[in-house]
């Protein structure tokens, strides 16, 4: 569970941060982190949120390329923010997360549970297509090594 909170916390995060893209004052990406962690109970997830968080921000041109390439129909713009960051943040651990420790299904799982908590009846089964098609073709590439 306390994985599942902080995935939801670093999702809260991206969403804030990619929201803010409308707004004249925009915070810091520490002071979003902050509020987040405090606000959700957090601190038992700070690295773990934390990671993910300014990870997936720093991966995000790769990340974003890799949903365009997946989902051509969708331009990343032309997506939600809901399902926008969940899939980021479904991305991140997928390409860069161990996946020892969390297996490339339960991140999958985790992004659609996060998808269907805060996004429309749709938006699970967006992010399964999406997440989906990108873990074939990681599988596909690492096979072909």
């Amino acid at each position: 569970m306390s994985r599942r909170r902080g995935r939801f916390i670093a999702f809260q995060c991206l969403f804030e941060n990619d929201f803010q893209q409308f707004k004249k004052n925009k915070l810091p990406e520490d002071d979003i982190l902050e509020r987040n962690i405090e606000e959700f109970g957090g601190e038992d997830q700070r690295e773990f949120a934390t990671t993910l968080f300014l990870e997936t921000k720093k991966n995000q041109k790769i990340i974003d390329s890799m949903i365009e390439k997946a989902a051509p129909e969708w331009p990343i713009s032309q997506i939600n923010l809901i399902n926008r960051n969940v899939l980021r943040l479904g991305i991140y651990e997928l390409l860069f997360g161990n996946s020892k420790a969390v297996p490339p299904k339960v991140v999958i799982n985790e992004a659609i549970e996060i998808a269907k908590t805060f996004g429309s009846d749709s938006s699970g089964r967006f992010v399964n297509g999406v997440l989906g098609t990108i873990f074939r073709e990681m599988k596909t590439l690492e096979e072909e090594k």
